[in-house]
């Protein structure tokens, strides 16, 4: 089965990309057939968020259910900061709901501040019945990473300079997607299922579900850390209710396979502040990422 983009969404992809100076974020559909696996009973797609639920830094947060259509949108990199490097954003929300602002949004705006394209995947939400709650979204971030590799061209984008950036669940999903790599959980479909979807690097914020505290904090079975495990960033706060042994014990497997890491740890901070800015450190950990991807060289043009 082949499966390929409209020729009409291309076109006006490429048009809103150029002639509106590469700075209007364009929405894609990840799959253009049918969803693996979906059966049209997740209900309709609805900010979920209560009047009652509280904000961050004072702003309201979109909290987006019933996800069953995923969609990847470019935020392109403004011309005259254009590193040429990519990162795909995974919101958080518990493999329940999308943080769609605060984890999402925000941070395809601050990688554009630095010269980066955010690419900002909406994943399916939540967790389907019947199996691992990462398996629909493991489908769509590798369909997601190998779809942005097989246009890089297209938009601007240097093919080995492409990541990852995830949130609580989505930190979890970034880690996945860095240990599967090589074959894809679903069956391919096109050019884009043929090109590598392994990240070149990964920041993982505030991750959740890395390890097993019940099994001494071993790390989860599905994240197989291997030498060719991507580069990786991480953040975690003492006080972060999900726990900082997930960042803590993923670092040190990191380092004995001897792939490249840097770990932030603070003492407080909590849990899903993404990278609004309030009296707490961490939410500083913007300028650390920023210089951590210069150190690997891919803020330069």
């Amino acid at each position: 089965m082949h499966i390929s983009f409209p020729p009409l969404v291309i076109a006006f992809a490429a048009l809103a990309m150029t002639s509106l100076g590469a700075q209007t974020p364009v929405a894609f559909p990840l799959w253009t057939g049918d969803v693996p696996g979906e059966k049209g009973d997740i209900g309709e797609e609805i900010d979920t968020t209560k009047p009652t639920e509280g904000t961050v830094a004072g702003k309201r947060v979109i909290r987006l259910g019933n996800v069953s259509k995923p969609t990847v949108t470019i935020y392109p990199a403004p011309h005259d900061k254009d590193t040429g490097t990519a990162v795909l954003v995974c919101p958080g929300g518990g493999y329940n709901i999308l943080a769609m602002d605060l984890e999402g949004t925000e941070v395809c705006e601050w990688l554009n501040s630095i010269g980066v394209t955010g690419v900002l995947l909406k994943y399916r939400v939540p967790a389907r019945k019947g199996g691992e709650r990462y398996a629909a979204p493991l489908q769509d971030v590798q369909r997601a990473l190998g779809l942005v590799r097989s246009r890089a061209k297209e938009w601007n984008i240097t093919a080995d300079r492409i990541g990852v950036l995830g949130f609580s669940a989505g930190g979890h999903l970034a880690a996945a997607l860095s240990n599967n790599y090589e074959e894809r959980s679903y069956s391919p479909l096109d050019e884009a299922d043929k090109v590598s979807c392994r990240p070149d690097f990964a920041v993982l914020i505030y991750p959740a579900y890395l390890t097993r505290k019940e099994e001494g904090d071993a790390i989860s079975p599905e994240l197989k850390i291997t030498a060719k495990t991507p580069p990786t960033f991480l953040v975690q706060t003492e006080d972060d209710g999900v726990r900082v042994e997930n960042s803590l014990y993923y670092y040190l497997a990191l380092k004995k396979a001897k792939v490249s890491a840097e770990l932030h740890a603070y003492p407080m901070g909590g849990h899903g502040y993404g990278l609004r800015a309030t009296d707490k450190a961490v939410t500083k950990w913007p300028v650390a990422a920023q210089e951590w991807m210069r150190g690997l060289g891919l803020l330069k043009p």
